[in-house]
């Protein structure tokens, strides 16, 4: 009997060595099971031969702490033998519910690491909590609980969410921004960067939020000036704070008898026009321990542009040029020292003619006015656009140039006048002005708090009894910085602390860190990329400067991920969003009941647009396999999805799931029939049959592992092993009964829906290897279908032919296949000519124009488009 979905019980099925408890799914309560429901395969050895709503369930069930098991074993199991994979998903905040989005990357970052272990590769997967930060802060004011209690609560409940469905992290790794353990290192950089000059305080215009209380980055108001949290319309306000100098990070770089000096140029394909850099009088040479320090202190006036008898050389020009100290206070864009180029600025070309420098033009302009180089080497005669590109392209293969940033960029303001955060691990002393805190009394941890409303100063001036110290260096009276850390700082490192997380001695050891990065993948939303990657790319340079790690970039490749939306209902007079039971949908627009018209749109989810949906819910009503599934199927990872149960996207996923079944129970009744499997009883027209498989199978291969290593298009992975799920369910019953390219093209389409839904396909593999007399030596291997290797092309598969056939569109209409050489077969041009020469072409085209040839980069296929 069906049985009736009502509510999810989760149960704990084991603890870990970390103390963590993963959890099961376990079958709905209130649901009636007759005897032959519970017939699992894996269970009882009985195949029931239709995917039903009970057979999903008990099978998730039976697999789920068996999938969890065996995921823990990997990742105890590491072997320096294994080439490594890295897939990082971005960590969440800890609001204690999982929503979509969640569902999406984990997924996504999950169905990577499935894929690339059954390649044979040792994944690290890692998750944690970004844990500090307001929304905790506030939440606990309005209950009245502490920060940590209720942050630790979400915790929990959020790692038996990700557990129930089927995440594979390595939790043996979990880190917690607000634990001491991990703050502690968070302080330690702080105070390397403090130590190197790239953490100071100053008095600044800054951004006030009036609900949060507290100072936001330039980068964290919007276009409407408001907050990026609160929504509130943002201040200004001039009070002292902590800066990190990124700035220094986000120019060209190069080195002059071993002084390091860096510079902006804002218009790097006029490099070779340079005719001096300026430094500010400020600069870090004319006040730090530097070798020209006396040189320029000997040239340097207040108030006037000084040229110096130091020189600067450009590493990538090889020309050499003066080095100059402004007269201005300060750059555009907050710069320390600029490229000036008198071809690209006025105010360039007035100083250079002021102290008498040579100038070369660099620019000339046809009578169109469009500027081509000239005096730049191997670059001149480009377009100015043309050497934009090329000039960039080889400083950054040459290592000297650094990645092309805007002027705009400000140092990164990291206080915060709350208390939910990393405390600032410095005291201010009244002898020796600000002190770092010795490393070895960090962690600086958080006093605990009785009560506090968090408005006004930070909550920690109050905390008078851990406030009050004494300073490291003179032993006298001082008080502790009562600003906490932006909780991007603590983001900016997660990924190196995941390599080497019960390190007691240093935030990761280097040889691991070394190993594991970069991050091959990193996986997260649009919404959050701009920010966190800036500020975790620069610590990642900052550790390579302090020779921490090995990697200046971090990450190799980022998956950046949309949204999935959900429809939204609103008034059209007054926007108020609406809840879908307050609409009548009887007629074809949507009117409110009672009358009102309604505005439909689809937007990010929440719960005050009444669009949401609880992951948990959604995994209730439809399994964990087909959620996964349709996260996967509905669009690619960069592309929003507009969730739509009616949409063909979910009633296709389950209906394919059925199919994948259905083909075991075929294969496994075929060889029930009672002749011993013979492919020599095949005829000629079943033999077609079995080439035809062959090749799709081959095919198939060759496209999914494509789409999982290159380009991560899940949704066309899909797509194509649908195709091959197609060309087996066509397949006659001899065919079935006596081919090995049938069963052996069924176990790999199994095997390569493993990573994207394990617990559907362990149980059709468990099903696969009972099948009686194999014929084929996949289904001998034995073992879970996430522990077999990922299925290789058939090396006669690879034998590339000296002919190719393709097929020919004109105007989107098939019209039949030409012959052409392997070696033209990609050349678009070459083939249109091959075309055009023919018979074939002649006879079709008839001397007609051909506007546009489109030459399908995956399959033998062209599409001419022509005048009618």
């Amino acid at each position: 009997m069906q049985a009736s979905v009502r509510r999810l019980v989760l149960c704990p099925l084991a603890a870990s060595r970390s103390g963590h408890i993963s959890y099961g799914l376990l079958r709905p309560v209130g649901c009636l099971w007759s005897p032959r429901t519970r017939n699992l395969f894996s269970e009882t050895g009985v195949w029931e031969t239709a995917y039903k709503t009970e057979t999903r369930v008990r099978l998730e069930e039976w697999w789920q702490p068996r999938i969890m098991t065996q995921c823990r074993n990997d990742a105890l199991e590491e072997s320096s033998n294994k080439e490594k994979f890295y897939v990082l998903s971005m960590f969440p905040y800890p609001s204690g519910r999982l929503h979509m989005g969640h569902v999406r990357v984990y997924t996504i970052s999950d169905t990577i690491g499935h894929f690339q272990r059954m390649r044979g590769r040792q994944v690290l997967n890692p998750m944690g909590w970004d844990a500090f930060g307001l929304p905790a802060e506030n939440a606990a004011i309005e209950r009245g609980l502490d920060p940590e209690e209720w942050t630790k609560s979400n915790i929990q409940s959020m790692r038996e969410q990700l557990d129930s469905l089927g995440l594979c992290f390595n939790w043996d790794r979990e880190v917690t921004t607000c634990l001491p353990d991990y703050y502690r290192w968070t302080q330690y950089l702080f105070v390397k960067l403090f130590e190197a000059g790239l953490a100071y305080q100053k008095e600044a215009m800054v951004n006030w939020d009036p609900v949060d209380q507290t100072v936001l980055a330039d980068e964290q108001v919007d276009e409407n000036g408001c907050s990026w949290r609160s929504g509130a319309l943002v201040e200004q306000k001039l009070l002292t704070q902590w800066f990190i100098k990124t700035t220094n990070y986000a120019k060209v770089n190069g080195e002059e008898s071993g002084e390091n000096l860096s510079a902006y140029c804002s218009s790097p394909e006029t490099v070779f026009g340079a005719a001096y850099v300026a430094i500010l009088p400020s600069h870090r040479l004319l006040h730090g321990r530097s070798s020209v320090r006396s040189a320029l202190e000997k040239a340097f006036q207040p108030g006037k542009d000084c040229l110096t008898e130091v020189t600067a050389k450009n590493l990538f020009t090889g020309l050499e040029v003066p080095l100059v100290i402004s007269r201005e206070e300060a750059f555009d864009g907050h710069l320390e020292s600029v490229i000036g180029v008198p071809d690209c600025r006025e105010e360039d070309l007035s100083l250079a003619r002021a102290l008498n420098l040579r100038c070369t033009t660099v620019l000339t302009s046809d009578e169109d006015g469009k500027q081509t180089l000239i005096n730049s080497d191997e670059f001149s005669g480009l377009t100015r656009e043309q050497a934009f590109d090329a000039i960039t392209q080889k400083a950054s293969e040459q290592k000297v140039g650094g990645h092309l940033t805007s002027s705009k960029l400000r140092d990164w303001l990291i206080s915060r006048q709350r208390y939910w955060g990393t405390p600032i691990p410095v005291v201010h002393c009244g002898s020796c002005g600000p002190v770092a805190v010795p490393e070895d009394e960090l962690p600086v941890t958080l006093p605990k708090m009785p009560s506090f409303k968090g408005k006004g100063a930070s909550p920690l001036e109050a905390a008078h009894d851990w406030v009050n110290c004494r300073c490291p260096r003179c032993k006298g009276s001082a008080r502790r910085e009562t600003d906490t850390m932006d909780t991007f700082v603590d983001s900016a490192w997660y990924y190196l602390r995941y390599t080497d997380p019960h390190n007691t001695d240093r935030p990761f050891e280097r040889h691991l860190a070394d190993r594991w990065l970069p991050v091959d993948v990193y996986i997260g939303g649009k919404e959050h990329a701009v920010m966190h990657l800036y500020y975790a790319r620069f610590l990642c340079h900052f550790c390579k400067d302090r020779g921490l790690v090995a990697h200046r970039e971090p990450f190799w490749k980022l998956l950046v991920q949309g949204l999935i939306k959900g429809q939204t209902f609103k008034l059209a007079d007054s926007g108020q969003y609406l809840k879908r039971e307050e609409i009548d949908f009887t007629d074809k627009e949507p009117v409110v009941h009672g009358g009102g018209r309604v505005e439909v749109s689809w937007e990010k989810m929440s719960k005050s647009k009444h669009n949401g949906l609880d992951p948990q819910e959604v995994v209730q009503q439809y399994g964990v396999g087909t959620v996964r599934l349709y996260t996967l199927y509905a669009a690619p990872p960069e592309q929003d999805i507009l969730w739509n149960v009616k949409t063909d996207a979910l009633p296709g996923v389950l209906r394919w799931q059925c199919r994948l079944w259905s083909l075991v129970t075929k294969l496994r009744g075929a060889r029930q029939l009672g002749d011993v499997p013979s492919p020599s009883l095949l005829k000629k027209k079943e033999l077609a049959e079995t080439k035809k498989i062959w090749e799709n199978k081959n095919y198939t291969i060759q496209e999914v592992t494509s789409y999982f290593t290159e380009d991560f298009l899940f949704n066309a992975a899909i797509s194509r092993l649908m195709g091959l799920t197609n060309t087996l369910t066509s397949a006659t019953v001899k065919v079935v009964q006596h081919s090995e390219e049938f069963e052996e093209a069924l176990a790999a389409l199994v095997l390569m829906i493993a990573p994207m839904t394990p617990h559907l396909a362990s149980e059709l593999w468990a099903g696969l290897c009972q099948v009686k007399n194999p014929l084929g030596g996949l289904l001998r291997q034995g073992g879970n279908v996430l522990q077999q290797s990922w299925p290789t092309v058939d090396p006669e598969y690879l034998q590339v032919p000296d002919f190719v056939q393709l097929s020919v569109l004109i105007n989107n209409k098939a019209c039949g296949t030409v012959t052409v050489p392997q070696q033209v077969s990609k050349d678009c041009e070459r083939v249109q000519q091959l075309i055009m020469e023919s018979p074939f072409g002649q006879k079709l085209l008839g001397g007609r124009r051909i506007k546009r040839a489109v030459l399908s980069p995956r399959t033998p296929l062209i599409n001419l488009l022509i005048d009618e």
